[in-house]
């Protein structure tokens, strides 16, 4: 058991830790592109794809991945013939995808806005093709406990797309005036084409290495084994859809939405570029919450062996991410004098969505930690409940405001939306699985952090020089951290974590 638990925590990091590193490795991307991207419109662009690409990515998988992992596990099922079955499904429908979508590229690039580039629609159509293929192969390495693999192949993609990049918008251009014949193909113009090629190279490697690494003979899929696992899989399409749309609706519509009369949409796609360049500052605090959650939630529950400790190892960890989460939010904002230098600073405009997409991406955190009540009571039909009730509210705020208020409708929606769900998870939960929450510590904490972010925020407007600035707000973070240290953490917590840590490696 003991040797189990070790080999789990290991795997955790493992699997935690490479989505930490591909996070912050497209985190920084992102940043890179702020930089050298020719317009505001091209970020805008660029993140219009992205955003239709992960929605076309959970409808091509539609569930399949967790379909594998149960039938996989079954002890009447071949996991081989289980593995055949799902990559044969997927194979199948990806294919009536590219046959479909070629068939229809030119109303689809008309649709976004780039009739004259359907080679973007066809790019974007083999890289999610490539990247579909790969979500069984990559679950199947999950299957056979080979986490190392996994995350190798899962970086390298990360790292080829950042050196393809580099490439593209660094050594091309010096390149080109030194050997102006040799490189007469590049065009910095074409920074989106050269984004989207990056990628596309990138998933085929991808792809081509995670299957090196499946050893299996292939079997002819089984019809009956497809319609039992498609029964269990697609009803978590709906929660997958609705999850992907809650996040990315509003980066979707907005050229659809914004009040732009002209056909090619730049002024709209340059107001879309502002605020996805204004959110990379926001996630921050999605890594960085995401990495608590890796290197803290094992620490508390290890302690709690039994199952009348564990809704108190519960309630303790959702106290212990509160109270780091909203240290982030200041810690950002305090020293957003420095850190708004992350982006361009023709981006800088879209910086005031920050404390409101940081806050709601803080509420989202904590609806990710309450929704253990519907997993632990069966009752996962609440969690697609809830994504469609945030679904509803972030579609209406875009939908109505957009034309009004711009690019700050889209951050409200998403702090309204996340807080709606936040708090229907709360009060559902308490009915069907009840865990005494410490609500007057998270008062306390979240009344705190509201007074220094409304004092940080006065001083942008009334202090000019940004070393008072910064030493006032420095000096906010250390009262915090003392009164979260004295008041919000046991006393032994470090120690704890230390000896915890050691009984790992």
């Amino acid at each position: 058991m003991a040797g189990g638990m070790k080999t789990l925590a290991k795997e955790t990091v493992i699997y935690g830790g490479t989505t930490i590193i591909q996070r912050s490795l497209s985190w920084f991307l992102a940043l890179f592109w702020t930089y050298y991207l020719p317009s505001q419109a091209d970020m805008g662009i660029v993140n219009n794809f992205y955003a239709w690409i992960a929605l076309f990515l959970v409808i091509l998988t539609y569930g399949m991945e967790t379909g594998f992992f149960r039938f996989a596990n079954k002890q009447d099922e071949n996991p081989d013939k289980v593995f055949s079955t799902a990559v044969s499904s997927l194979g199948f429908t990806t294919l009536l995808f590219i046959l479909f979508s070629f068939v229809f590229i030119r109303p689809i690039s008309q649709g976004l806005n780039i009739s004259d580039k359907p080679h973007f629609i066809a790019m974007m159509i083999f890289i999610l093709a490539f990247d579909v293929m790969s979500a069984i192969p990559f679950a199947y390495l999950r299957y056979k406990n080979r986490p190392i693999r996994f995350a190798f192949i899962k970086i390298l993609n990360i790292v080829i797309t950042i050196l393809l990049n580099v490439f593209f918008f660094l050594l091309c251009p010096l390149l080109s005036k030194r050997f102006p014949e040799a490189f007469s193909w590049f065009r910095i113009e074409r920074g989106v084409e050269y984004i989207l090629i990056a990628n596309l190279i990138a998933s085929v490697v991808q792809t081509v290495l995670v299957f090196a690494q499946v050893k299996i003979k292939f079997q002819f899929a089984d019809s009956q084994l497809l319609k039992r696992m498609l029964n269990y899989s697609l009803p978590l399409l709906i929660l997958g859809v609705a999850g992907i749309l809650n996040q990315n609706a509003a980066i979707m519509l907005f050229p659809e939405i914004y009040p732009d009369p002209s056909p090619d949409k730049l002024e709209a796609y340059k107001q879309l570029g502002i605020y996805s360049a204004s959110m990379k500052i926001a996630i921050i605090l999605i890594v960085m919450t995401q990495a608590f959650r890796y290197a803290f939630e094992p620490f508390i529950f290890a302690k709690s062996k039994d199952t009348a400790n564990n809704k108190q190892a519960y309630a303790e960890v959702m106290k212990y991410f509160i109270i780091f989460g909203l240290f982030v939010v200041i810690a950002v904002m305090g020293y957003m004098d420095i850190v708004k230098y992350l982006i361009k600073s023709t981006y800088h405009a879209g910086l005031v969505v920050v404390p409101i997409v940081m806050l709601g991406e803080l509420f989202f955190g904590i609806y990710f930690n309450l929704s253990l009540w519907y997993k632990l009571t069966d009752k996962t039909q609440w969690g697609a409940y809830m994504s469609l009730i945030g679904l509803v509210i972030t579609l209406a705020i875009n939908i109505v405001f957009i034309p009004t208020y711009g690019y700050m409708a889209c951050a409200w929606a998403s702090f309204v939306a996340n807080m709606a769900m936040m708090l229907i998870s709360y009060f559902m939960g308490q009915k069907f699985f009840k865990v005494n929450y410490d609500l007057k510590s998270a008062g306390f904490f979240f009344a705190m952090s509201l007074l220094m972010l409304a004092v940080i925020l006065l001083e942008f407007v009334y202090i000019d020089q940004i070393w008072l600035r910064l030493t006032i707000n420095t000096f906010l973070m250390i009262i915090y951290a003392y009164i979260a240290l004295k008041r919000g953490f046991p006393v032994d917590v470090l120690k704890r974590i230390s000896i915890v840590r050691k009984s790992i490696k």
